[in-house]
């Protein structure tokens, strides 16, 4: 059994890696870590573990020595705490933003904070199997991508690899509210939230930088907070290379994911779920891409959609888990998502 510890395990990233973890079978839950609820039960915060663990919040001072750290702590703390950090464990896995960017001055650009922690960056590997597995099979620091981040790199990495898209990507995200995190101010209450379609971040959105370093691509992005709870959708806007058509994009997509067992190419010519959407993938860890393109003017839109807490965020980091610990890739992660929902 591998033996982990959660670190910030009270918020939402924290309660997805408990649910997902206390499920594994090859996994023991060592210890759960919280500032403020020490003592008290999982369960009394993240209600839907009732009956799964038995487990108490323990403050991080009684943290030992683990198989593997998942850190569910806040950007820009983060760095400052990474030596401790990697003290605990042998395999580090981070989900915040802190050494997702290799640039520490794109770090400073897009989190406003200087990077505390700079020489460390390079050690981090990224945590996107689809990308990066055979380094991830021995890699002892991850980096897993933020929620937005995923799904535009699954989304448009493919044919920027293959030289299909030429031009700016505009990127337009939307996402639900627990995207904000479990503590998040007033413009997360119900009456501000309800029925909204609020443009948050309506350039430069942090996501922004990350799906530039991985693709390659010149990325303008914006970000829209809806009414839902979980999901991220990503539409993308931009330019084919000459001569590319619809049967490039789909065989190439195929060639890209065909043997991954998260990532589904949806791009439907008929159908009520033609393309990827958000709503069906809760509580999965798929992440669906699709395409269309508009006849005879070059463009094309890349539609990417995913749960941001699972493959954005907990299942994501225990998919790179699996990984790296030779474990079957699907392990704690088979649960295919709801419909209706």
């Amino acid at each position: 059994m591998i033996r982990v510890a959660v670190v910030g395990a009270a918020g939402y990233i924290g309660g997805e890696l408990l649910r997902v973890l206390t499920t594994h079978p090859d996994v023991e839950v060592a210890a759960a870590t919280s500032r403020s609820l020490q003592g008290r039960q999982v369960d009394g915060v993240h209600p839907n573990l009732r009956g799964r663990t038995r487990l108490a919040f323990s403050d991080e001072d009684a943290l030992d020595q683990y198989d593997v750290v998942f850190l569910a702590t806040p950007h820009k703390e983060t760095m400052t705490r990474m030596p401790d950090f990697l003290g605990l464990a042998k395999t580090v896995i981070d989900l915040s933003g802190d050494f997702r960017l290799g640039c520490p001055e794109a770090y400073q650009a897009y989190y406003g904070v200087r990077h505390s922690a700079p020489e460390l960056l390079d050690s981090f590997t990224t945590g996107l199997p689809e990308l990066h597995r055979e380094e991830l099979r021995t890699a002892d620091r991850i980096s897993v991508p933020g929620c937005m981040a995923t799904a535009g790199i699954l989304g448009l990495t493919p044919l920027a690899k293959a030289g299909l898209l030429a031009g700016d990507v505009t990127v337009d995200a939307r996402t639900g509210s627990s995207g904000s995190g479990a503590r998040a101010g007033v413009e997360n209450t119900h009456s501000e939230r309800s029925g909204a379609m609020r443009v948050f971040a309506p350039v430069r959105h942090r996501h922004e930088a990350e799906i530039a370093q991985a693709t390659g691509l010149p990325i303008r992005m914006s970000a829209t907070g809806v009414e839902a709870v979980r999901g991220v959708q990503l539409v993308c806007r931009t330019r084919l290379a000459p001569g590319v058509d619809e049967r490039a994009v789909r065989k190439t997509y195929r060639a890209a994911y065909a043997d991954e067992p998260f990532v589904r190419v949806v791009a439907e010519r008929r159908g009520l779920h033609r393309f990827p959407d958000a709503k069906i993938l809760s509580g999965s860890n798929f992440c669906d891409v699709g395409f269309a393109l508009e006849a005879g003017s070059g463009h094309i839109t890349v539609i990417a959609a995913l749960d941001n807490l699972v493959k954005g965020g907990a299942g994501n980091a225990v998919q790179c888990m699996n990984v790296r610990h030779g474990l079957p890739e699907r392990a704690g992660l088979e649960f295919t998502g709801l419909h209706p929902n």
